[in-house]
């Protein structure tokens, strides 16, 4: 009796696992006309670590360290939706975008870490992004200082102003530019993003 039972859940285990392996041999397979580009957006950011704002010159004798110009870091999390509108799974090779506080460029960022995503389902990827006064400071004056001066406001007045404000939601930061990669079974597609936070 022992062994008929044995015997027959075995059978049973082996119809159930063909059958699974039937289902699997009908899943579509992409090609380049049904490979959908998937959806990208920007669900939230967030301040991950956050240490006041300070700068400190060159000129400054440090307690222990090195001279230098170093201004306080600020340490961004991107949270994106990912959304599959195929009916197959696709991986996400890639994904990169550039940073902007108002109207300033100020990062770029990327994430080279690959996920699936089931089909129809949507996952989502964090990104951490460190800034840091002086970094930013540059950054302004290179390639924004004609609209600072514009706006009469000089690099040090208008990163306090952000470094200090961001936790309120005081001003629009921008995801701009941002381009992700996707594959399946052998083919590629990218996906143009961008958002605004808050929105």
């Amino acid at each position: 009796m022992i062994k008929g039972n044995c015997l027959w859940k075995m059978a049973l285990v082996l119809a159930i696992a063909g059958m699974i392996t039937g289902c699997a041999g009908f899943a579509p397979k992409p090609t380049a006309e049904t490979f959908k580009a998937p959806v990208v957006t920007l669900d939230s950011m967030e301040v991950a670590h956050y240490w006041g704002w300070w700068f400190y010159a060159k000129t400054i004798e440090p307690t222990k360290g090195t001279k230098g110009d170093y201004g306080a870091p600020l340490d961004l999390a991107f949270v994106f939706n990912i959304e599959n509108p195929n009916s197959f799974p696709v991986m996400l090779e890639s994904l990169k975008f550039t940073v902007a506080f108002e109207e300033f460029d100020l990062n770029s960022l990327s994430a080279m870490e690959t996920q699936w995503i089931p089909p129809g389902k949507t996952n989502q990827i964090r990104v951490h992004g460190m800034f840091d006064g002086q970094q930013s400071r540059m950054s302004l004056m290179v390639t924004g200082g004609f609209k600072l001066k514009e706006k009469g406001v000089d690099a040090f007045t208008q990163l306090e102003k952000w470094w200090t404000t961001i936790s309120d939601g005081a001003f629009k930061v921008y995801v701009k530019e941002g381009a992700a990669v996707f594959s399946a079974d052998g083919l590629t597609k990218a996906s143009s993003f961008k958002g605004s936070y808050p929105q």
